[in-house]
């Protein structure tokens, strides 16, 4: 059985195969995806949902990593530090089960592994302040077990 770790660091291999090679989300989906975490259904859905639902939310995500990477052009980021912060965000405004530390924790986690020996510093900094960022929007909403009364996954709530 594969972990959601595992799951995120096959999506994020497939975002970077479908980023160098273009081409067919559903082809990068199977030769990647499916080929790698096989039989776990549970791990071949969320790795296919935080694929397609990063891919969508591209656009979003390089703007709110360009407007906190200070002193950074988008395109001098590291290809894979990219597509974990893409991947992060996603997981910060669509995937309402997944509590912000847990995201943090594991995008941090999976850029030392494939990145840079610095990337883990710069992926907690650019994700704390886009956090922020969407919180004071209120573009993050977390519900779910241990999430229930919580106000984004930061605490008790204050409200009524």
């Amino acid at each position: 059985m594969s972990t959601r770790r595992e799951a995120r660091e096959v999506a994020m291999q497939a975002l970077y195969a479908f980023e160098q090679g273009g081409g067919d989300a559903s082809h990068v989906l199977q030769t990647v995806v499916r080929d790698r975490l096989g039989d776990d259904a549970e791990a071949v859905e969320f790795a296919t949902r935080l694929f397609l639902r990063t891919l969508d939310r591209t656009e979003e995500g390089d703007r709110l990593i360009a407007a906190h990477a200070d002193n950074w052009d988008l395109s001098r980021i590291a290809l894979v530090d990219r597509i974990v912060l893409r991947m992060a965000i996603c997981e910060f405004t669509a995937f309402e089960d997944i509590p912000p530390k847990v995201t943090i924790n594991e995008a941090i986690e999976v850029v030392k592994k494939y990145s840079t020996e610095r990337s883990g510093q710069f992926v907690n900094g650019i994700l704390d302040a886009v956090l922020a960022q969407l919180r004071s929007e209120g573009a993050v909403r977390k519900v779910g077990r241990g999430l229930v009364g919580m106000d984004s996954g930061n605490g008790p709530s204050t409200e009524a």
